[in-house]
């Protein structure tokens, strides 16, 4: 084998984003270090930059991991509401957020895993997964070696929301999310944009259909700006020609260093998280809320939630196994899962909010003054424009 402690394993963790590094941290801290755990990604998870919008709620992030200096790039107290004639509400909360850097943070969790006896290996592509009688055969390839199998008892599959690892397996069926909870999204990270360190910018209206636009501050001269569309959107020109068009008639001093773009995950699965010993986390499990399509601390959680329940599981066996399976989703829908689903419920009639509703609500509020935006203002006057829009803006603040 290449270098690795066993061919034999308790837990293979596949994916070392926030879901699987979080997952086998747990896992390693949960068993004191007595169950052989290996976690896998093709790279390291702090080599390469991480651009996604990075921002998350202090609260949220510290009940699931202490907030550090060394990966917070600052603290944010607020959210601009822009409508499509750029009428700008302020909704305020002081230092309610952070934007991080994610290679930096996702180090930070690989830091607890190796502490806690994880065996990390950053260097491996999964390449598929095969069931046994015992339990499941994994097939990797090390730094583009020959392709070698190791075994495990239970894998965890963290790899993002494609599902391309437990595909055309058969005792899994039902399990899979599917690409039908994917949305296009594209960003770019650009210098010369007017922007407050301390806000995120959301932009609303027929513009991002079914979707909505964004400003996410990183350094204080560097941004991410960005959309993501409903998945149902026809699109009519290519995403990467309109997130520039957008950039250039907005912010013409606008200097664009890099776009990227891809799927993401954009809704709350109500499908088991696990079968024949294998447990789905994050992304996989499609674990994020369906509209800020946020997904950093709700990862974090369902790694834990799925952690917890791994250790139960390997500590059992026969029947006891199955019915810690099926109980992993209920953990989920009563930490989370259940909010996520109130809010996709509510998903169909944000889409259907009109301009003029966002323009009239975005108007009323910017009259008033920070300190009178409190959350009874808010709701009385955004009620008063569009009813359902107040329930937008509470799953960006919760």
């Amino acid at each position: 084998m290449a270098n690795f402690a066993s061919n034999q394993y308790d837990v293979v963790v596949c994916g070392a984003g926030p879901a699987g590094l979080m997952a086998a941290c747990t896992l390693g801290r949960l068993t004191s270090g007595a169950r052989r755990v290996l976690l896998l990604d093709k790279k390291e998870p702090w080599k390469e930059p991480i651009f996604c919008a990075e921002a998350v709620s202090k609260g949220r992030l510290e009940k699931l991991w202490p907030a550090d200096p060394s990966f917070v790039r600052g603290t944010l107290s607020g959210i601009y509401f822009t409508s499509p004639k750029r009428y700008r509400a302020e909704f305020y909360s002081k230092d309610c957020g952070l934007i991080l850097n994610r290679s930096l943070f996702h180090k930070s969790i690989a830091d607890g895993c190796k502490a806690a006896g994880v065996e990390c290996r950053f260097d491996t592509v999964i390449k598929g997964l095969e069931k046994t009688a015992d339990g499941w055969n994994v097939s990797v390839a090390v730094a583009g070696g020959a392709v070698e199998t190791l075994s495990a008892a239970a894998v965890i599959d963290a790899t993002g929301p494609s599902c391309r690892l437990t595909r055309n397996i058969e005792c899994l069926k039902g399990i899979e999310s599917g690409d039908t909870d994917l949305e296009p999204a594209i960003f770019a990270v650009a210098e010369g944009i007017e922007h407050s360190k301390e806000h995120i910018e959301l932009f609303f209206g027929s513009e991002f259909e079914a979707g909505y636009g964004w400003i996410f501050p990183r350094d204080g001269v560097e941004v991410n700006i960005g959309f993501v569309l409903g998945k149902d959107v026809e699109h009519k020109e290519p995403l990467r020609k309109k997130l520039l068009d957008f950039i250039a008639r907005d912010y013409p001093q606008a200097k664009v260093k890099a776009v990227y773009g891809g799927m993401i995950a954009c809704g709350q699965s109500t499908k088991p998280m696990a079968k024949c010993g294998l447990f789905k986390a994050g992304d996989a499990a499609s674990c994020v809320n369906p509209i800020s399509r946020s997904g950093i601390v709700e990862s974090l959680l369902c790694g834990k939630i799925v952690a917890e329940s791994v250790k139960e599981w390997l500590e059992e066996s026969g029947e006891k196994r199955s019915a810690i399976e099926a109980d992993v989703l209920d953990r989920w829908m009563a930490a989370l899962g259940k909010k996520h689903l109130q809010v996709a419920n509510a998903k169909i009639g944000f889409n259907k909010i009109s301009d003029a509703q966002f323009d009239r609500a975005a108007k009323n509020l910017s009259k008033l003054p920070r300190e009178k935006q409190t959350l009874l203002r808010i709701f009385l006057t955004v009620l008063w424009s569009c009813p359902s829009l107040i329930w937008k803006m509470r799953s960006f603040l919760h």
